[in-house]
């Protein structure tokens, strides 16, 4: 079965690695086009990941992406860095945040 991006949203917080993001206080806004089109975002504090659906008032990094892309991104067959020079990821925000993200998630 095909991972979709609600089943990934809702995995988020079980492959968070708080290891990786000591002291992180970000809101991190999901927007998706494409099969599964919807809007989400990852609130990151004290070693703890929230997610819910919709749009946040004050995100500190906004992610766009093909929600079939996204999928692949977070499941490694697309390279994170490769999709966004391709411009299948867009950015807006904390940069540094977004190169921080693929270390700070790992699908187990």
């Amino acid at each position: 079965m095909a991972l979709t991006i609600k089943a990934l949203m809702e995995k988020m917080p079980d492959a968070f690695i708080p290891e990786k993001a000591p002291g992180l206080d970000a809101v991190i806004q999901f927007h998706f086009t494409g099969d599964e089109a919807g809007d989400w975002y990852a609130a990151i504090k004290d070693g703890k990941v929230e997610v819910k659906e919709g749009v946040h008032e004050s995100p500190k990094m906004t992610l766009t992406a093909d929600s079939g892309d996204y999928v692949k991104i977070f499941t490694g067959e697309l390279d994170g860095m490769a999709a966004f020079m391709q411009g299948k990821l867009k950015l807006a925000g904390d940069l540094n945040l977004a190169m921080k993200l693929t270390q700070m998630f790992k699908v187990r």
